[in-house]
Formats: structure tokens, sequence, C-alpha cells
């Protein structure tokens, strides 16, 4: 047996509201009026909030979130003062890939004892070590990400030193040593006058972020990347020909020192 479908009855007094609302005009929305006394909302200046500016957006933000190990590693590296206080080891070690985005980071408790958390640059706080990893197990994790990939970083020979490990020199993007990012004369610049003259961006400003530092030497490179391969691939390509000519002569040599040692004889 079905049952009847219950019928809702409105309430007579809402029934009365709604009829009051269609009965009235609706009102007017002034457009453009400058004499008009409505204050503006907060909405209507989304437009001129400065977060929205394209050019005050951080260029070092990732574009998407793939966390996945490319072929091209930006590595930066945080030491902290042991010995006397003046010798450096690593106190946390970050590497992310080609989008910007972290592969691994971690604080690392260093095998001998620490005298200067050296606070101030590196950003590391003494409980920051407390749960830190051992410093044999981040190596070689760091050492199981870098093999055969493209290493990133700005003066990479002091994080390669701290961490004890080496990595092939035609595999080293290394901003600090890149020509045209060196000055006139010559000589390196740090890592936040490249990231302000070709970014754009203020880094280390006050205590370093080794995330934001890899960003930036990643960033410099990946803008560079085309220029910079080619004269990577120049270089070795003379290093190829130096050697072959080498070869050559010293097998000139061994057969002039044949051809004596016959007519000696």
């Amino acid at each position: 047996m079905k049952k009847k479908a219950t019928q809702f009855q409105l309430n007579p007094n809402w029934a009365q509201f709604q009829e009051a609302l269609k009965s009235q005009p609706k009102p007017s929305r002034p457009f453009n009026n400058s004499d008009s006394k409505t204050p503006k909302t907060i909405l209507g200046k989304r437009k001129e909030r400065v977060d929205d500016s394209p050019s005050l957006l951080n260029v070092l933000e990732p574009v998407n979130d793939d966390c996945s190990v490319t072929d091209e590693i930006a590595m930066d590296c945080e030491m902290v003062g042991v010995g006397l206080g003046n010798k450096s080891a690593l106190g946390r070690v970050t590497l992310i890939n080609k989008w910007g985005n972290v592969i691994y980071d971690e604080f690392v408790r260093p095998v001998e004892r620490v005298v200067d958390f050296r606070t101030q640059i590196s950003g590391i706080r003494s409980w920051d070590l407390r749960k830190a990893k051992d410093f044999r197990i981040v190596q070689k994790r760091v050492a199981e990400l870098i093999k055969g990939r493209i290493l990133v970083g700005h003066a990479l020979r002091n994080d390669l030193k701290v961490l004890l490990l080496s990595h092939p020199k035609e595999d080293l993007r290394d901003t600090s040593v890149y020509q045209p990012f060196k000055r006139d004369e010559g000589s390196v610049r740090a890592l936040r006058h490249l990231a302000a003259e070709f970014l754009g961006v203020e880094i280390q400003n006050g205590e370093h972020c080794p995330v934001e530092d890899a960003r930036a030497a990643m960033l410099l490179y990946q803008k560079n990347r085309q220029v910079w391969e080619k004269n990577v691939k120049l270089q070795l390509r003379l290093k190829e020909k130096q050697k072959k000519r080498g070869k050559g002569k010293k097998k000139r040599k061994e057969g002039d020192d044949v051809k004596t040692d016959h007519a000696e004889h």
C-alpha cells in the first residue's frame, strides 16, 4: 500500500515576506559615479592589492608540486663550527629538483661536537640538531641522489667539501664560477647579488634559507641554460683535442727514441 506524499505548507508569515520582496523595486547600482558617497568595500579594492602585482611575485616559488628527482638538482648546505669554531661541519643540506621543489632537506648531526651554531647566517639552533640524522646516513643519501646528474649551486666546492664527496667537473654548474656572473676583473660575486640583479629578488637578508638559496641558483642556471650548456660542450671538445694532441706527441717521441736506439746499435 503506497503512502501518500506528505505535503508541506509554507508558513504564512514567510509567504507574506516573499510577496513583499517581489513588490519592492530593485535598487539601481551606480557605476563610475565619482560623486557617490557609497564607501568602497575591501572586495572592490582587490585589483589594487600589492600581492596581486606580477612584478612583486616571488619568482623563486615552484610553479608546480612535482617532487620527482630530475636530471638537474640544486644543492645548498649550511655549516656549523666545530673544533675551535673555525672549522666547518655540515649542519643542514637541501636538494631541490629543476622545478624548485624540495626532494631532500635534513639537519645533520656532525661527527665532532658543535661549538658554534653560526645561527645568524646558518639559521641553525641547538634544538635543530637534537633529532638530526647522522652525518654518514645523510652523506650516503646525498651521494645517491646526485650521482649521474647535473649538480647546480653556488660555491659547490665548499658544499662538497663538508659532505666529503666529489662530483665530476663536467656535471657541475656553479654560479660562483660561471664567467658571465663574475665581475669585470674576474672576482666572484655573492649569490644574493646575482639574485638581485638577474632575478630581481632579495635573499639572505639575515639568516640564510638553504631552500631559497638552492632555488635561486637553479633559476639562475635555468635562465642561462642554453648558453651555459653550449660553453660546457665547447670546453669538453677542447679538452678532448688537447688529449689527442698529447697522445700524438707522446707516440712521436717514443718513435724518435726507438729510431735513436737503432741508430746507436
